[in-house]
């Protein structure tokens, strides 16, 4: 007679003869107590889900932020005895589970936060369980290579040539780090002898200064600040109409650097603006980083997508003269938190990071030919995201890759159009670069409302409701609603829908007191 066995877990079930101990069920091991649990686990987790996500009326549920924290309080967040899976999905569901936001609803459009391909969660499932790092070979095997394979197919994408190399990052603010780092440690070599690395900064530290437009990422100066070198010597350069950089500012800055005494390393261009989705100049900048010595990075978070575009890759030209480049995947390649690439034109470059530790990645193996991944990165421990975009580029195709990108431009020029034609709305990007749209609602009858504050509560409004996600940021200091539409699902209805809630509040709050000026 079989005896089943009833873990706190619920996890089912083996007879007690198959057991190697206790803790069998509680661990995917390839064996019968293993196996029925992950297969009961993934069964529940998958129904929960679906639960979760089947209303799609709304991306979300329409909570204010004060009732969700009391629900999170009231969970019991440990348990000395454990409970079955079930009854922790049936007590989270709620509270957890439903009260997030749907990414993937077609009128989540905030920020550059993507759905998530269902190949890339499929690889999340095996990245999960082999649970491997990719940090040494032995610990990491096959997943090495398949993460190098990946880097040496994604290289020529970006013009670079086979000096290249790069890892996979946790997203765009490491990635910019590690090209600043480089950068500045590549300098002080190159210019005074000096190893950062084991001696430190030198002297003439407080003299380096990065350069960027008004509008590059925020983590430029954080990574300045980073790297012991301080906000400050971030010197930035104005923009134009279309929001890129200036390069007649950009020159006179350099000059006037050179004129006090201060020591420009590094230019960062940006490929791809947080609000304008704009491109700065990367041919011209290419060249005066050329002219006067500079590290050239380009920060293509957002923008490094084209390269699978068959309509907008052409705006990637000029890419190819950086010495790094920063392409994030969990933005236009619809791949799960977190999955970046750092690249260097010069594989050399990495030797500035290079650690070597006994019990690791010992020299004496990289003679020999291992290839351990931890010499050119940062990060020690770190997941094998490069399975999640192989899975996704074999199994949608870089045709339809480049479809979906491709409609999402679309969609954010005819939604542009739409809103030109709407009495009452202010566009600013009347011909989107990128997939983003800036605007703000300003009534025809709405002389003396404060304009800001209606544009904010519509916002709120939205997102209370759960009616739609989108953002807000300020430009000249004023506050105006973003559309960021990387959801290829996302249709012109569901922006007319949206753009019709937006009127509807507004001219509800702009008929109410305590809007005026």
């Amino acid at each position: 007679m079989i005896t089943k066995v009833m873990k706190p877990t619920s996890f089912q079930f083996e007879d007690t003869d198959n057991l190697t101990n206790d803790f069998d069920p509680f661990f995917f091991h390839g064996e019968g107590a293993g196996v029925a649990a992950y297969s009961h686990a993934s069964q529940l987790v998958t129904e929960k889900l679906i639960e979760a996500f089947t209303d799609q009326s709304k991306p979300y549920i329409g909570k204010a932020p004060e009732d969700i924290r009391r629900e999170i309080q009231r969970l019991q967040l440990v348990k000395e005895n454990g409970e079955s899976l079930y009854e922790l999905l049936e007590d989270i569901q709620e509270p957890l589970l439903k009260s997030n936001i749907n990414i993937s609803n077609t009128k989540s459009i905030a920020h550059l936060h993507c759905p998530p391909l269902l190949p890339a969660l499929a690889a999340e499932m095996i990245i999960s369980a082999f649970n491997q790092s990719m940090d040494s070979w032995d610990q990491s095997t096959a997943a090495t290579y398949l993460e190098h394979e990946l880097i040496r197919w994604l290289l020529p994408k970006f013009g670079f040539g086979g000096q290249a190399d790069g890892t996979f990052t946790s997203g765009g603010t490491q990635s910019n780090y590690m090209g600043l780092l480089l950068a500045r440690d590549h300098y002080c070599w190159k210019q005074w002898g000096h190893h950062v690395q084991k001696e430190g900064l030198p002297e003439q530290a407080n003299r380096l200064r990065i350069l960027c437009s008004e509008h590059a990422h925020f983590t430029v100066k954080k990574s300045a600040s980073q790297l012991g070198l301080g906000e400050n010597a971030v010197i930035v350069i104005k923009t134009d109409d279309l929001q890129q950089i200036c390069m007649n500012d950009l020159e006179e800055k350099l000059t006037a650097l050179e004129e006090n005494g201060l020591l420009p390393f590094a230019l960062v261009a940006t490929c791809g603006t947080t609000d304008f989705g704009s491109i700065d100049p990367m041919i011209e900048m290419g060249q005066v980083a050329e002219r006067y010595g500079l590290w050239f990075h380009v920060d293509a978070a957002y923008g490094g997508a084209l390269i699978l575009s068959h309509s907008h890759f052409q705006k990637l030209t000029g890419i190819e003269q950086a010495d790094s480049i920063t392409v994030d995947f969990h933005k236009l390649f619809y791949q799960p938190i977190s999955c970046g690439a750092f690249l260097v034109k010069d594989k050399r470059s990495f030797q500035y990071i290079q650690h070597h530790a006994d019990y690791l990645n010992p020299s004496e193996d990289e003679e020999n030919g291992i290839l351990h991944l931890v010499t050119k990165s940062t990060q020690t421990t770190r997941r094998f995201d490069a399975l999640k975009l192989m899975m996704s580029l074999r199994m949608i195709g870089t045709k339809t890759f480049g479809d979906m990108i491709d409609h999402t431009f679309k969609l954010a020029k005819q939604t542009a159009d739409e809103l030109y034609l709407r009495p009452g709305f202010r566009i600013l990007n009347r011909n989107p670069v990128l997939n983003t749209v800036v605007f703000r609602y300003e009534p025809l009858d709405g002389k003396g409302l404060d304009l800001d504050l209606l544009n904010k509560k519509i916002q709120q409004t939205l997102f209370e409701s759960g009616e739609a996600i989108m953002a807000k940021t300020t430009v000249e200091g004023e506050i105006f609603l973003k559309f960021t539409l990387l959801n290829p699902r996302t249709t012109l209805n569901d922006i007319k829908d949206i753009l019709t809630l937006i009127e509807q509040y507004g001219q509800m709050y702009s008929s109410k007191r305590g809007l005026n000026h």
